[in-house]
């Protein structure tokens, strides 16, 4: 088996007074491909990113990114990995150019090098026409699109998205579905946090739904069988965006509590089930 990009075993966070936000959560995701995490406010999904990107330590379990188990090399992940939190941290202040290139220097990269990659992720995301602007100006959406390319500096093998399109009007929103899955194309593992059904169904190649802190049992459907070539069955997306180009719409399907349990893009031969 080839090695995971993110792979967790039985991992569990408790806080004091008994507040489980985790229990027993075993994930397994691939590189090139996008992994939704899929849950209400609460669920525990940003704890499960803060415990994968080395910011908070899990109570039980274990986990590893790129390779490297997180308690043992934190180092290691974070080198990695690039990020981007509910809230993009960028300072009002600077400019796009500056704080692209403070970032650049941060990681070591060498002159040529950062003015290479910043010139590249400034093209990926369209950001030319504002980089010389203060930050402060910029709508969400470009905002976003700067955190992105900000994450991707240093071309990490793992990228985190927690939430990334709350807040984003349906044209920003499209547009950074786009730009997600052509990071996808190019290899990258991507693990998207989302409260919102249609976006992991129309971006993932696999769904798993947290609830309360757990992962939902797998629920196979009728008619859900790898001969299919995916599952065929359950409610369908209520999304008026069109998926991004490239991406079949595809129907998640449901749990016996009417919840959506996970879905494997239907491109590729698999059967149902969690991780």
């Amino acid at each position: 088996m080839d090695e995971a990009a993110i792979e967790t075993t039985k991992l569990g966070k408790a806080y004091p007074g008994g507040v489980r936000a985790l229990d027993e959560v075993s994930i397994r995701a691939a590189y090139g491909e996008i992994y939704a995490y899929l849950g209400r406010n609460g669920s525990g999904k940003t704890t499960t990113i803060r415990i994968l990107t080395t910011l908070t330590a899990a109570t039980t379990g274990t986990a590893r990114v790129a390779g490297h188990d997180v308690r043992q090399h934190p180092g290691a992940v974070r080198r990695a990995i690039g990020v981007t939190m509910q809230q993009a941290a960028l300072d009002e202040t600077m400019t796009g150019r500056e704080l692209l290139q403070w970032l650049a220097a941060l990681w070591g990269l060498p002159p040529g090098v950062a003015r290479a990659r910043v010139g590249e992720v400034v093209d990926r995301f369209g950001l030319g026409p504002v980089l010389g602007r203060r930050i402060a100006t910029y709508s969400g959406g470009t905002r976003r699109r700067l955190d992105l390319a900000a994450a991707l500096l240093h071309q990490p093998k793992v990228l985190f998205l927690d939430e990334p399109t709350t807040g984003l009007d349906p044209q920003s929103r499209r547009a950074l579905w786009e730009q997600v899955g052509e990071l996808r194309d190019d290899g990258s593992a991507i693990f998207l946090t989302t409260q919102y059904l249609e976006e992991a169904a129309q971006l993932a190649d696999h769904i798993a739904v947290l609830q309360a802190g757990r992962l939902s049992p797998r629920t196979p459907r009728p008619g859900c069988a790898a001969a299919t070539g995916g599952c065929g069955c359950g409610s369908r997306s209520t999304s008026r965006d069109p998926p991004p180009p490239g991406r079949p719409t595809a129907t998640p399907p449901t749990s016996t509590g009417g919840s959506p349990a996970r879905w494997h893009r239907p491109t590729r031969p698999t059967s149902c089930s969690t991780s």
